[in-house]
Order: C-alpha cells, then structure tokens, then sequence
C-alpha cells in the first residue's frame, strides 16, 4: 500500500508599513493594517474559501480514502478572526469531519529554532493551544517554520513528545535514496521524518501553468500516472506545497481547481494508493534509513538551505538585532511588548530581505509588499529602533 500525503501550509505575516526615520519615537504603530486586511480578505475569496469547499465536497464523497493534513500559522488563524471569520470557520469544518489533521508549528512562523529555545518552545506550545481551542485535535506531529530542519530541531521537536517531524527531501540529506519512504533522525530515536517529494510536489506548486513546461497541459491522468509509478518502490508520496498553491499562485483560470477535484478519482483507481495524513503515514510505516544533517535545510529556493532569510548582511543584521531584545522583552513583564517582539519574528520580514537575482529573487519580489530589499530593511530597522527606545535601551 502506497500512502499519498497531502499537506498544505496556511500562513499570512503581519506585514509592518512603510515605518521612516521620523516616525522613531513619535509613532508606536508599526503594522499596514489595510494591507493585512487587504490581503487576507483577497487570498481567502480567491484560495481559502473555495479550495476548502472543494476539499470539504471530496471529503463528504470519498470518506476515509482521502485525508489531508494542514498547518495554519498562529498569525495567519489572528487574520482570519480579525478579517475573514469565515475562513476559520471554513477550516473548523474541515477539521469536523475527522479527516484532516492540523499540526504544530511556530505561532508566528519565526525562526526561533535557530536563534531562542525558550521563544522556540513557547512559540510552539502556544500554536499547540491554538489547534486545540480552534480545531479540537492535540498536534503530535510538528512541521518547523518553512521545513527548516536539522539534527537538533528533530531533538527539540522529539524532546516535546511530537512522533513526526516534516522536512524537504533534498538529494544533499538524501544522497542516491528515495524520499518516498519513512526515515528517523540519526541521533534521535522515537521521532519520524517524512520527506517531501519536491518533483511532484512542485510540479503542482510552481509548474501547473508554465506554457514553456514540456509536460504543460498538465491533467490529473497525467500526475496521477506519475504516482502510480512508485509503486513498489516507496511506502508514501509526500506532496508538501503552500496552500495558496490553489486559485493565489496558480489562478483558477489555470485548471488548478478542476485538477484537484478530478486527482482522487484518478489515483484511487488504483486499490493499493490511499490518502493519509502525516500522523497515520509515520505510525503506518517504520523508517528505513536515517537522516543526519547539522546544517539546516528548508523548502525555500533553489539552494533549499537558510539563504533565503540569511542570505546578506541586511538578513543577518535584522535577526540579530530582534534577538538581541530577548531579555529585555521578558524582563519587562509586559504582555504588549512580548506581542510586538514576536511578531517582528516572523520569517517572512527577512525574506522581503532578500537580494537575490534570477528565478528565485522573482519569486520573493512577488511576495513582498515593498519596493526593494532595502526598503524592507530600512523600515524593519527603524521599527527596531522605536521598539529599543520603548523598552528604555
């Protein structure tokens, strides 16, 4: 039996607006509320709410032969209850019927695990208390902010009782083995990895609707005879992709809806191909190998390591610069100020940081909301600079 896992991440930061020099010590508002808002509302018509539909429409029609897992960012589930409630509410059905799974994962999508075990911890276990308050399910699988994983995350993850920890299945863990099978990190027994397939998963994610793609007009028939493939040589298909995947990045014009709706039929024909969630493919299957990495991977751009938020001098100076207000934060006892700090976390400011060229630096002009890197930078800062003098350092 060949397990297909889907799993989708949900996230929407809270972008800071345009913050200049003269508002340092004068202005304490550092969010574009109506972009926010503005973005949220418009993913959630064009993504959220018939992507949801539609699962919720295959789910009634397939029952327990088609489960999907999901992660929804803490700031992304404050979005939805401050501008699209019915956005929630789309995915508390979701979780209603018992076939989808959500899992743990940083509260405000930060890059804690690299920099904080405390703000790690909290983060996570405050994300914990989330899905069970919004979606009545106790996470015991955990997904790191962008897949970011190495020896020591799988520790940290492994050391607060998750059984599965999700990663990319690049061929620099890999080496000549197949991503399509269960695994365990080197030195951390009790937790399993599931690995990505980012072939397959990012022909749905990014090459859907590239005319130029020489398997372009792709149709459910033609991927799902792609999965069939595996069989006899994997245990599950992981297709790990961002959910905006579905009428934000590829546009409903595109098919993409049409093609979800059409894939379960055309891989269910199949009687040894079942959909699972990650927690049922971990406990189904034992690993076959182990990972061993102490450089960090992620999901993000070509080189699928830290670049993306790392990549320059502005990344580096920004991160530090957050992290350095730590102490400070938590000394000061004041809950609004712990808000502020970790929201100034959030991944996603460091990525609008990004000074990178070709394929990969079109894909993080297309999503930040400025200009240039460097106005990310400068306003980031400047908001830094504020925060600092409000914390009276």
């Amino acid at each position: 039996m060949v397990s297909i896992c889907f799993y989708f991440e949900v996230h929407q930061p809270f972008r800071l607006r345009p913050y200049h020099f003269f508002d340092v010590g004068v202005d304490p508002h550092y969010l574009d509320e109506d972009r926010n808002r503005e973005i949220c509302i418009k993913v959630a018509n064009k993504c959220y709410l018939p992507t949801n539909k539609l699962l919720l429409d295959l789910i009634k029609k397939y029952g327990a032969d088609f489960r999907i897992t999901f992660s929804v960012s803490g700031t992304a589930l404050d979005q939805f209850r401050m501008y699209s409630p019915d956005t929630l509410v789309s995915f508390q059905r979701l979780a209603d019927t018992g076939q989808v799974e959500f899992l743990n994962e940083t509260y405000y999508h930060s890059l804690s695990a690299l920099y904080s075990e405390r703000e790690f911890r909290a983060q996570v276990q405050k994300h914990g208390q989330a899905v069970r308050d919004l979606f009545g399910q106790s996470p015991v699988s955990f997904r790191n902010t962008e897949l970011i994983y190495s020896n020591h995350i799988a520790w940290l993850a492994r050391d607060m009782g998750f059984q599965a920890i999700l990663l990319e299945g690049t061929e620099k863990i890999l080496d000549w083995r197949s991503p399509n099978f269960v695994y365990a990190p080197e030195h951390t027994p009790g937790i399993k990895c599931l690995l990505k397939n980012y072939k397959l998963s990012d022909d749905i994610a990014f090459r859907f609707s590239d005319r130029n793609w020489k398997e372009w007009p792709m149709s459910a028939d033609k991927f799902a005879s792609w999965v069939h493939q595996v069989a006899g040589n994997g245990t599950n298909i992981n297709l790990f992709m961002d959910f905006e995947t579905f009428g934000e990045h590829q546009w409903e014009d595109s098919g993409i809806f049409q093609f979800l709706k059409d894939l379960p039929a055309k891989i269910l024909r199949r009687p040894d191909f079942s959909f699972r969630t990650v927690t049922q493919v971990a406990r189904q299957n034992e690993p076959v190998g182990t990972i061993d990495t102490h450089e960090p991977i992620s999901w993000a751009d070509l080189e699928r390591d830290l670049s993306a938020w790392l990549g320059n001098s502005m990344q580096k100076e920004a991160l530090n610069g957050i992290y350095e207000l730590e102490e400070a934060v938590y000394a000061s006892q004041n809950p609004d100020f712990l808000e502020i700090f970790r929201k100034l976390q959030t991944s996603d400011h460091f990525y609008y940081m990004s000074t990178k060229y070709w394929s990969d630096g079109d894909v993080h002009k297309y999503f930040s909301p400025y200009s240039t890197p460097h106005d990310a930078y400068i306003y980031y800062m400047n908001v830094l600079h504020d925060f600092r003098q409000r914390l009276g350092l």
